[in-house]
């Protein structure tokens, strides 16, 4: 093998200590390798000696022979949510294992902001752009359209560009029916005891509550308009309709339907300022999974979202010669009470 010493490896270099072509090597490292029906086994064994020898592409060059400059970009509503940290985490992943860079930003739930960041990842020259949870998803579509960037909406579906979602409406008859008939273990329930708390006017959860109120009338005969209490995706809105319904309840429902983790994070802050016994007896249903909400001291149920899942089809998508605006549903999963899954963080590499 030759020895490159301390300078910079090269893709002639590694080419040279796999003892295949440069070509070969090049589409390995832009991740072009499995169009070109390239092995498995090479593709690994050059990726392997890249990372031994510190071989790191240089973007700007590529980007001048090939017009593509790497980089892959990620748009998502906020940061600090578990669902889009684990999406975030999948989506890096991916990225780098197709040899490109990955770009994470937030726009806060702003369509002006989304644009306009939109506009700014453009000027850098970014290659494809994933859309997740976007307010305003066709907005972004025209700046994208505009600028001839290939794009993919996830989470959130827009109608000019093709859409991977959750099947948010199952997921929600899943939940909903888990929760009814772990309420009913003791005694009846009645279509006043079962409330649905968050969510807004977006298809999420449009089709989240349309789930829970058919199998709502299905199981239970009847779903009062009262029973449904949008809160928006605001933490202290949500605790606000806890307290709300508290004080003029004296109770809180016996059984519920959170419409995500943020609206989970608004029932801890209204639970922090009440004794237990305001919530000894309840039974929650949250549409998101974190694992410490699972270990709670009253049963919780909670709708894992396959983000890994939505984020390989987004990429199949954008690689397919046609694009055509058709929304993809992918299959979430419901999580018992007192169930911590594996994730993308399980891939993180301690550093001793």
């Amino acid at each position: 093998m030759t020895d490159i010493g301390k300078k910079k490896a090269t893709i002639y270099d590694l080419s040279m200590l796999s003892g295949a072509s440069p070509s070969t090597v090049s589409a390995v490292l832009n991740g072009s390798w499995r169009k070109r029906r390239i092995k498995e086994a090479t593709a690994q064994l050059i990726q392997k000696l890249a990372n031994e020898h510190g071989y790191t592409a240089n973007l700007q060059a590529r980007g001048l022979r090939s017009s593509r400059s790497g980089l892959v970009g990620l748009l998502l509503p906020v940061h600090d949510n578990r669902y889009f940290s684990s999406m975030a985490q999948s989506f890096e992943a991916q990225v780098r294992s197709r040899g490109q860079c990955p770009l994470v930003v937030s726009a806060c739930r702003d369509p002006e902001e989304e644009r306009k960041v939109v506009a700014t990842l453009i000027s850098y020259s970014i290659d494809e752009l994933f859309i997740a949870g976007a307010t305003d998803p066709d907005g972004v579509h025209k700046v994208c359209e505009k600028a001839g960037l290939k794009h993919v909406n996830i989470d959130l579906p827009g109608t000019l560009a093709p859409s991977i979602i959750s099947d948010n409406h199952e997921g929600a008859r899943m939940l909903t029916q888990a929760i009814i008939e772990r309420a009913q273990e003791d005694g009846p329930l009645s279509p006043d005891d079962l409330y649905l708390f968050g969510g807004r006017n977006d298809h999420a959860s449009h089709e989240r509550i349309r789930g829970f109120r058919d199998v709502k009338r299905a199981l239970l005969g009847a779903d009062p308009d009262v029973c449904i209490q949008p809160t928006g995706y605001s933490p202290a809105m949500t605790a606000r309709a806890f307290e709300a319904f508290y004080e003029g309840h004296g109770k809180l429902p016996r059984a519920f339907f959170v419409n995500s983790s943020i609206n989970l994070e608004g029932l801890m802050r209204f639970l922090a300022l009440h004794p237990h016994e305001t919530f000894a007896d309840i039974i929650v249903g949250c549409y998101d999974y974190d694992p410490f909400g699972s270990f709670l001291p009253f049963p919780v149920f909670m709708i894992r979202q396959d983000s890994e899942t939505m984020i390989t089809k987004g990429f199949a998508i954008l690689d397919a010669d046609r694009r055509p605006p058709i929304t993809h549903l992918v299959r979430p999963t419901l999580v018992p009470p007192r169930t911590a899954l594996t994730g993308p963080l399980d891939a993180l590499k301690d550093i001793e």
